[in-house]
């Protein structure tokens, strides 16, 4: 006959229970990282370089919406100085759409690294 009601079952209790709250808190941190994506989808962030000569336009997700450029700065004698302008503008665009989705999920990753967990 097995003794029930021993530290090891009560043991086995207590894993379950944290189990369960670890498996709560980890849903909950998934709606919140769903709700943070689609606040990003509709935040804009703008890369302006060359005196706003040209300027890239990115959602939070990193997405590309809108390059502008003044009609001064194409000239096709140096077309690669609008290139260069273009790429700067991208790249930095991308930086910046990249430090608000950092900002955005700081409270979640942080939360994941209280639990152990590293992103």
């Amino acid at each position: 006959m097995k003794w029930r009601g021993g530290k090891s079952e009560r043991m086995e209790n207590k894993s379950f229970m944290n189990i369960n709250n670890i498996m709560k808190q980890a849903k909950q941190m998934q709606a919140q990282m769903m709700k943070i994506q689609d606040n990003l989808a509709n935040e804009k962030v703008e890369a302006t370089v060359g005196g706003g000569m040209v300027k890239a336009t990115f959602t939070g997700q990193g997405d590309i919406v809108e390059i502008k450029i003044d009609p001064e700065v194409i000239n096709p004698d140096d077309k690669e100085m609008l290139e260069d302008l273009i790429v700067s503008a991208v790249n930095e665009g991308l930086k910046k759409s990249r430090e608000l989705m950092t900002e955005r999920m700081g409270g979640i990753t942080g939360a994941l690294g209280a639990m152990g967990m590293r992103m």
